[in-house]
């Protein structure tokens, strides 16, 4: 597919890329870029392999500027990412795209946008800016289960949502790492080292890396609010932990004395006096309670219970 930019971003059928007087987009699969790559005549030889691609970066070579894109699905940020390659120049520039990722973006933007100024910065604009579109309301859907999960701690409910944790938490991972990669492309193409682009549109790439860097401080944020919770958590634990120890300890406190007089008068000795009155066996009975309840008023008072 091939694309004008104008007014509006419209189809049209190349002959020449070289006699255009207009820039273009171009949307190609590898195996097309393989045969046809020269006839954009961006002086590389770019052996491009999509399943190879593992970050979204850009390189600047010497009559052009290369890069590829590995975007995380917003519907499975930590599942399978949507690869695709960029190659462009003053002319305008060439998606390497097996999926149709790219070609939804562009379909999208064709239908929905109308150019005062046409130019190759206003429509990189936009397909950054289409990447991240629907981010803010993703980062507030993880606000929000976030102060859920951490109610559910505090209400010590938090079983399954402690697993679902750590799940945001490597999806927020995969986020900031996305971010600071679209950050670091949105710098190579506003310092535009090669001039493709003309000065006063660098300002395009200077507002996507601005919005890019807020997610990416959402992101490092939420992830933090993360580790509160989960050490909030592990405080919950621990305090449950310690109140079963204090009540083992209370028990043991009030049963050491009466194991004590069980113990002694289990003896069963000739001579101890105390077997042969027959007031002894109820006496020891009240003095194990009064023992008893003794203990409890004093743990009651130190608030150990």
């Amino acid at each position: 597919m091939y694309y004008k930019i104008g007014e509006r971003i419209e189809e049209f059928t190349p002959k020449s890329f070289d006699k255009l007087d207009f820039q273009y987009i171009a949307v190609i699969s590898s195996e097309e870029w393989i045969k046809n790559n020269k006839k954009f005549s961006m002086g590389i030889e770019w052996d491009i392999n999509l399943d190879e691609i593992t970050d979204t970066h850009a390189e600047v070579n010497i009559d052009s500027l290369t890069g590829t894109f590995s975007i995380p699905s917003r519907k499975n940020i930590s599942g399978p990412k949507h690869n695709f390659a960029f190659a462009l120049d003053e002319k305008g520039v060439v998606f390497v795209d097996d999926e149709g990722f790219a070609l939804k973006i562009i379909d999208k933007i064709s239908k929905s946008k109308k150019y005062i100024n046409p130019c190759l910065e206003r429509f990189l604009y936009d397909f950054l800016e289409s990447i991240i579109h629907r981010d803010y309301k993703i980062i507030e859907r993880y606000d929000a289960r976030l102060d859920q999960i951490e109610k559910d701690v505090l209400n010590e409910d938090s079983t399954g949502s402690i697993r679902e944790l750590t799940d945001i938490r490597s999806e927020l991972r995969d986020l900031r790492i996305h971010y600071a990669q679209l950050m670091d492309l949105s710098q190579e193409l506003e310092e535009n080292e090669n001039d493709y682009f003309k000065e006063d549109n660098e300002r395009y790439f200077h507002l996507v890396f601005q919005r890019v860097q807020s997610l990416h401080e959402m992101a490092s944020s939420l992830s933090d609010y993360t580790a509160h919770i989960r050490d909030l958590n592990q405080a919950q634990i621990d305090l449950k932990q310690n109140k079963i120890m204090t009540i083992l300890t209370v028990v043991t406190s009030i049963f050491m004395p009466l194991t004590l007089i069980t113990g002694w008068y289990g003896m069963n000795f000739v001579h101890m006096p105390e077997l042969a009155q027959p007031a002894a066996y109820p006496i020891v009975i009240g003095v194990c309670i009064f023992i008893a309840v003794a203990c409890l008023v004093f743990f009651k008072k130190k608030k150990w219970l």
